[in-house]
């Protein structure tokens, strides 16, 4: 989810340049730095931000400059002016202050030149501005795309090698059974030395559960579900991320599953490989939207 995009645009006297900048967050989060002037549109920017991006935490900063054209930014406020004349000459009387009132003195009162009345200013403004954010957006939506495109290679690597580990898993399970089994006979042996009084049945049932215990036939299919949804939706879904960190989630679950009725070195092995694996994976998706 991470990007940057710059674009600057200049139309009707008005140049306006705007950087976007994206980085991880599992929602998105909009921030805008903005010229006094279009304080009000940041709602606007939000709006336009949410048809490109799903996640992710996006700065935006805008610049804007304007041609004058000899034509100044301000006007005289004339009452305003004149009141804070009048106030600093009664100041001045009243201390008997011989110095006159200057011009300066009255421009430290900030309310003496105020902005020009240009009430179709602030659109103008903003259609300069909105050219160049979906510009930038575009930009940036590009870099993410081609970002995506190399994570997602990556992460199919990753889940077919865990598909190939799954086997191995599945085919180390049922060739185990039999070892356990003849194990378990062998013990029972040393304890009794009267081989007659041993229940068959019983033993075969107690075997059976043994066996029950340890076939993870059942976990390995519904991690192999998770895989095949995973890739698909790697592939097929615009917005994957929140899917694939639940499949995520879901493997996992399965995966500890397997180790705690791995009762083998090389299952177990194999058990820790895919957590890493795992673990690599869900911090590859804080990337993807």
């Amino acid at each position: 989810m991470t990007g940057f995009g710059r674009a600057e645009v200049t139309k009707m006297g008005i140049s306006a340049a705007v950087e976007v900048r994206s980085v991880n967050s599992r929602f998105l989060e909009v921030t805008a730095r903005l010229p006094r002037s279009l304080s009000q549109r940041e709602k606007d920017i939000k709006e336009i931000a949410r048809t490109v991006l799903n996640r992710g935490s996006l700065n935006v900063v805008v610049k804007l400059e304007k041609q004058l054209n000899g034509a100044a930014p301000l006007k005289v406020n004339a009452a305003a002016a004149r009141s804070y004349y009048r106030l600093l000459n009664d100041l001045r009387k009243t201390i008997k202050l011989r110095e006159k009132v200057k011009l300066e003195h009255v421009l430290n009162f900030s309310e003496v030149l105020e902005a020009s009345d240009e009430p179709e200013t602030d659109e103008k403004e903003w259609r300069v501005v909105e050219g160049a954010l979906k510009e930038a957006l575009g930009q940036l939506h590009e870099m993410r795309k081609k970002e995506g495109a190399e994570l997602g290679a990556d992460l199919e690597r990753r889940v077919r090698w865990m598909d190939e580990a799954i086997g191995q898993i599945e085919k180390l399970s049922v060739e185990r059974i039999p070892e356990e089994k003849k194990r378990l006979l062998e013990r029972v042996a040393q304890l009794l030395t009267d081989k007659n009084i041993i229940d068959q049945n019983r033993l075969e049932l107690e075997v059976s559960l043994l066996a029950d215990k340890l076939d993870v036939t059942e976990e390995c299919v519904r991690y192999r579900s998770h895989n095949k949804f995973f890739l698909e939706a790697l592939k097929e879904e615009p917005s994957a991320g929140r899917k694939l960190n639940f499949l995520v989630q879901e493997m996992n679950r399965e995966a500890n599953t397997i180790g705690s009725k791995a009762n083998d070195a090389s299952m177990a092995h194999l058990v820790i490989r895919l957590k890493e694996e795992l673990e690599r994976i869900r911090e590859q998706l804080q990337n993807i939207e």
